[in-house]
């Protein structure tokens, strides 16, 4: 009988951590779709500061500043 209530003491908390860990990764999962779109943002505004300011990607047939 202390098998068995040895054994449904550890499943209780198996059970308890594996519903920890889910929420864990439920709310990972959230933040990390919050910070792609911001990241997404961030890129979007520099591509058009950078369409603004004439800038941006050199063509093939630009030499670079540098050169």
């Amino acid at each position: 009988m202390e098998d068995r209530t040895a054994l449904e003491e550890k499943v209780a908390h198996l059970l308890r951590t594996v519903e920890d860990l889910s929420d864990v990764i439920a709310r990972q999962e959230g933040e990390i779709e919050t910070l792609n779109r911001r990241v997404a943002l961030l890129m979007q505004r520099e591509a058009q500061r950078d369409c603004d300011s004439g800038e941006g990607v050199p063509l093939a047939d630009q030499v670079p500043p540098h050169w």
